[in-house]
């Protein structure tokens, strides 16, 4: 009678005891798949925050672009790679700049600032020269001295919030002397070029 009760308590706890490992499998499946779950939550959430950051950084502190055409020769070349500071920028003479130009917005231009607002600028197509304010222009980095005064009206005050640009190429650039760019609007601008990054070769600052 007690064997007979052994076996009858053995054959009702192998149940309960396989009823607990399927009950332990159960929960280590659960918590693994938990375990995935957050970790690709974390993975989205992680790149989700990265491109956040890179479009303000983008957008708020720094650009780079790349130099299309020989409008800034010798200063820049096609396909130079150009670092573009964005952050807290206000243009002076002399800055080499990024901005988007009025008749053309989607294709941004490089160009060097030769006059900001209040300024007087005269181009002197005889004497081949750019005077602001009455003084001429001394410019150690233009390709060649200019042969055209474009269709602008000079003396040409520059207007509030405005900047006049001028590429270094001055016989082969479309600039402020054109007036479909004109002065260009401070809100156009995209930012100061501070180096140059490729070609290697040429690593470092564009100002001498």
């Amino acid at each position: 009678m007690e064997e007979f009760k052994n076996q009858q308590n053995g054959e009702n706890n192998e149940p309960e005891i396989e009823t607990q490992e399927n009950t332990n499998e159960e929960t280590l499946m659960v918590s693994s798949r938990s375990s995935v779950k957050k970790e690709l939550i974390d993975w989205v959430v992680s790149i989700a925050v990265a491109l956040v950051i890179a479009l303000l950084i983008r957008q708020y502190v720094c650009a780079f672009v790349r130099v299309s055409g020989p409008s800034m020769e010798p200063t820049l070349h096609h396909n130079d790679l150009l670092y573009v500071n964005r952050f807290m920028y206000t243009p002076e003479s002399g800055d080499v700049i990024i901005f988007r130009p009025d008749h053309s917005p989607k294709t941004p231009y490089v160009k060097r600032v030769v006059a900001t607002e209040g300024q007087t600028v005269e181009v002197d197509e005889d004497e081949r020269a750019v005077y602001v304010d009455g003084v001429k222009l001394e410019e150690d980095y233009i390709k060649d001295r200019l042969v055209s005064d474009g269709n602008m009206e000079y003396p040409y005050t520059v207007p509030e919030d405005h900047v006049f640009v001028l590429g270094d190429n001055r016989n082969n650039s479309v600039d402020s002397r054109d007036v479909r760019v004109g002065a260009v609007s401070k809100k156009s601008i995209v930012g100061k070029v501070l180096f140059r990054l490729m070609p290697f070769s040429k690593f470092g600052s564009i100002y001498k």
